[in-house]
């Protein structure tokens, strides 16, 4: 069965969700989706089945339709946000929104292929920094814009893109009727695995990766953002690492650091800046390396983040570039967009200049 995207808002191919999880699922693993339709007591009878060239009408005919892909574990209130988000769509004249929920096993890259599959005009991230690399990774390249609605505990390519924090109405409305901007992707291999990963606002290696292992979804959920701030002190005393960096094919020697971070965008949680020349649309990655060598080094680091300079310090050392290539002499704990990936030795990353939309 074909996928398409809706170009037009009054004539496009539609399917089922259970039919669309069926026939992508060799290529997305999407057979753990979960799908809700439209709230109680407003449902609309869902679109019939169609070939790949016949029409179907939305619930509102000619509305543009969103789809909202929701990581139900980050959500207190899961039937208030989806009428709040649904009294927007009908607001802002788009019809009800296809109610897609996150799994362990799924957590957000089927759900992005099912909303494509199914003609969405724009898909709306509910959930962390983690949820929306997944749905990200799905609509890089699609030309279908990306709406954060963000409800994790770091929200990071919210704060750096200055979209609200709690304020899912809000959030919505930007999702509806912003611009799109072309944002840059990150894109990277681990070690020798084939599959292609991303990240959209900073992957690392060492103290950072150390860092998001300590602070499980338990503890986020229960403490919230200051989960970081235990396991980071927690982590302060780990071994130093020997890594070596390749920064456009420029090799810098091996040198011994506590973290590696390789940033799409610079902006931390309390409006720590660590990668002050970082834009998230530049087309180009920011590598920072951080050495300390005890609790002074640690002092340093942190009032050379307070003062966001970015040069003239042997402990923190930055660098730009398209491509950039960490070698660990060791395994090192590694991470993506706050999610941890295990141990690695190797990452090799690229930067895809302006490959997702994201409305702002």
């Amino acid at each position: 069965m074909e996928s398409v995207r809706a170009t037009n808002p009054t004539q496009i191919a539609s399917m089922r969700v259970a039919e669309v999880v069926g026939a992508e699922g060799a290529l997305s693993g999407a057979s753990g989706v979960r799908t809700r339709g439209h709230l109680a007591g407003a449902r609309a009878p869902a679109p019939d089945v169609t070939t790949k060239t016949g029409t179907a009408q939305r619930s509102r005919p000619g509305c543009p339709l969103p789809a909202v892909v929701v990581n139900p574990s980050n959500v207190k209130d899961l039937a208030k946000l989806q009428i709040q988000i649904t009294g927007v769509c009908a607001e802002l004249g788009w019809a009800p929104p296809l109610w897609l929920e996150t799994t362990v096993e799924d957590p957000g890259g089927g759900q992005a292929r099912v909303a494509l599959a199914s003609g969405a005009d724009v898909v709306l991230a509910c959930g962390g920094d983690g949820t929306i690399r997944h749905v990200a990774r799905v609509l890089a390249g699609s030309g279908t814009a990306l709406g954060l609605v963000p409800s994790g505990t770091g929200n990071l390519l919210a704060r750096n893109l200055s979209i609200g924090l709690n304020d899912p109405a809000g959030a919505t409305r930007i999702a509806l009727s912003g611009k799109n901007r072309a944002v840059d992707v990150g894109r990277v291999f681990i070690d020798d695995r084939a599959e292609e990963q991303v990240f959209m606002v900073m992957a690392g290696v060492g103290f950072d990766a150390a860092v998001m292992a300590g602070a499980p979804h338990e503890s986020k959920s229960r403490f919230g953002s200051l989960a970081y701030f235990v396991s980071g002190v927690r982590a302060l005393r780990g071994p130093r690492a020997s890594i070596t960096l390749a920064v456009d094919g420029r090799i810098v020697p091996p040198h011994h650091v506590r973290t590696v971070v390789v940033g799409n965008c610079g902006k931390l949680l309390a409006g720590l800046v660590l990668m002050p020349a970082a834009k998230v649309d530049d087309g180009l990655l920011d590598v920072v390396s951080i050495g300390p060598r005890n609790i002074f080094g640690w002092l340093a680091v942190t009032a050379r983040v307070l003062t966001r300079r970015c040069r003239g310090h042997r402990i923190v050392q930055h660098w730009q570039g398209r491509t950039v290539i960490i070698s660990a002499e060791s395994p090192q704990l590694a991470q993506l967009d706050g999610d941890p990936v295990g141990e690695v030795q190797g990452l090799r990353m690229q930067v895809d200049p302006g490959a997702l939309l994201v409305r702002v």
